[in-house]
């Protein structure tokens, strides 16, 4: 018999979550086909998939945020209907989202006070504090009940949101990417403080990740979906990276580590260059530079690096330190202020004549909204770069022939899965654009590569492919620029990590040369000299 347990009712302890049988479907589309999933009361359980799986609808059906179609919750042993977040919250039920969801002008302890599902209309500050003050005191992460949420950093948002769920008596969290905007050892504080309240039996934890580094550093047990589907299962000292790739990509077979592709890959043939520079000349060189942000004041302010042929360099950082300003300075989104870019010794403005006289190409975040035309046909989109130049340009008019003879070669040799060359370019999905992006990039064998985020949200067989193009670029001679968010991309493809913090760089070094640990104190403000690199024998 379905129950609903009363607040005052709610046990104490790590709860035990079971969901049996969840199916949901939105249109035509079968999000979920049969999944079931335990959390055992104590467990920190990791919920891998490739974008799209499904995991976002297993755990909002859970929580409340869909009904499903068809399904069954335990909790604790005893069969729940959950109807809304208001009903999950009532059996300590909780989601800590991606996203902050924090006041940011209120304080903490306001901030906390608004997660109490009994909080009434008035508000009994000096009993609420010393509540507070209790609970603060025996917090996993002590923050001042006075501080402005706005001026916090990240990592200590993040921790006001797990907070906000332990002050309301949460039992079991999901945590949706909860790193994803933190610097290692902010996740590693983060992590080990959630897994020990899950070894003492305070909390049981479902973690939505793409990491295996949280999943083997931190994880007791995995469940991995495929469109919709279960697709593998194990205790996590008792699996390996491959066996769970490959549960995620449908192979039977052990998959590769995440980076690498099958087979060689492939090839770009160098094209001559305009005007071949001096010997030693950077790809691209940067002295100075000053972008101004939203509010007139100075983003990036005197930056300078250089990007040699034949070299990744990663700029690494924690969101909103400069990055996407530096991206859009260099591919004309936003004016310089001051400062000077080359590429291959000569100046350097980003415009469209320029970049194709100088060879330059771009691969920016969100590529569908910052890199194509989403109404236009594939065809077109596959145009962009030389839609007046023949052989795709007959005088004034454009040859529709040579456009879609374009198209068809490019969506073969990258595998685009799309209808057809006429198909909208935006019925794609992410990592289709992606594809079809790359191939307009990559055409006549570009000098500079300028790349942002280029597997953000992207499953893991676009992700390795993906990563060999830009492999194969950087062997045939061009330089590329890797703005990333992901550390373990950032050092599977670079040669050299450049670390931003508050739009200055503070770490440049080789990326052999350094570990988890260093690039995080450098995300975190710190000022650090390359490591020395051991003496030869």
């Amino acid at each position: 018999m379905t129950m609903r347990i009363p607040p005052e009712l709610i046990p104490t302890g790590a709860a035990r979550v079971e969901m049996i049988d969840f199916s949901k479907r939105f249109g035509a589309l079968q999000a979920l086909d049969a999944v079931s999933l335990t959390v055992e009361a104590g467990s920190f359980h990791a919920l891998l998939g490739e974008n799209g799986a499904g995991k976002s609808t297993l755990v909002k059906s859970l929580i409340g945020f869909y009904r499903p179609d068809r399904g069954t919750v335990l909790v604790d042993g005893r069969e729940q209907l959950i109807t809304s977040p208001r009903e999950a919250a009532a059996l300590g039920l909780g989601m800590i989202f991606q996203h902050f969801t924090v006041v940011p002008g209120m304080t903490v302890a306001e901030n906390l006070a608004l997660a109490r599902r009994d909080l009434g209309a008035l508000i009994d500050w000096r009993a609420e504090r010393a509540a507070l003050a209790d609970f603060m005191a025996t917090a996993p992460f002590p923050l001042s009940l006075d501080a402005r949420v706005a001026h916090l950093a990240a990592g200590e948002k993040q921790k006001l949101e797990i907070l906000k769920a332990l002050y309301a008596k949460r039992r079991f969290l999901v945590l949706d990417e909860p790193t994803s905007v933190l610097t290692p050892q902010e996740a590693d504080e983060v992590l080990g403080r959630v897994r020990a309240m899950c070894r003492e039996g305070l909390l049981s934890v479902l973690i939505i990740t793409h990491k295996f580094r949280e999943v083997f550093g931190y994880c007791d047990e995995v469940t991995v979906l495929r469109r919709g589907r279960p697709a593998g299962g194990a205790r996590v000292a008792a699996t390996h990276r491959d066996e769970l790739a490959g549960w995620m990509m449908g192979q039977a077979a052990p998959a590769l580590p995440l980076g690498e592709a099958p087979g060689p890959a492939p090839a770009i043939a160098t094209a001559p260059l305009a005007a071949p520079p001096v010997a030693g000349t950077p790809r691209l060189r940067v002295h100075g530079l000053r972008v101004l942000g939203e509010a007139g004041l100075p983003v990036l302010d005197g930056l300078s690096l250089a990007v040699q042929p034949g070299e990744i360099v990663g700029i690494a950082g924690v969101s909103g330190n400069g990055q996407r300003e530096l991206m859009d300075a260099l591919t004309g989104v936003l004016p310089r202020a001051a400062g000077t870019v080359e590429v291959d010794g000569q100046a350097y403005r980003p415009t469209r004549a320029q970049m194709a006289r100088h060879g330059v190409r771009s691969l920016p975040e969100e590529p569908l909204q910052r890199a194509c035309v989403g109404r236009l046909p594939v065809a077109e989109n596959l145009a962009l770069r030389r839609f007046d130049r023949p052989p795709l340009a007959r005088g004034p008019w454009l040859s529709r022939r040579a456009l879609r003879a374009q198209a068809v070669e490019k969506i073969a040799a990258y595998g685009v899965k799309t209808p057809g060359p006429e198909a909208p370019i935006d019925t794609l999905s992410g990592g289709n654009v992606q594809r079809a992006v790359l191939a307009r990039e990559l055409e006549g064998a570009p000098r500079l590569l300028i790349v942002a985020n280029p597997c953000f949200g992207l499953d893991f067989q676009a992700s390795a492919e993906i990563h060999a193009r830009l492999r194969a670029a950087r062997d045939a001679g061009c330089g590329v620029l890797l703005i990333s968010e992901d550390l373990d991309e950032l050092l599977a493809l670079a040669t050299r990590l450049l670390v931003l913090s508050h739009g200055e760089i503070v770490l440049d070094a080789a990326a052999a040369g350094l570990d988890l640990a260093t690039i995080g104190r450098a995300m975190a403000g710190e000022r650090l000299e390359p490591p020395a690199l051991p003496e030869a024998a």
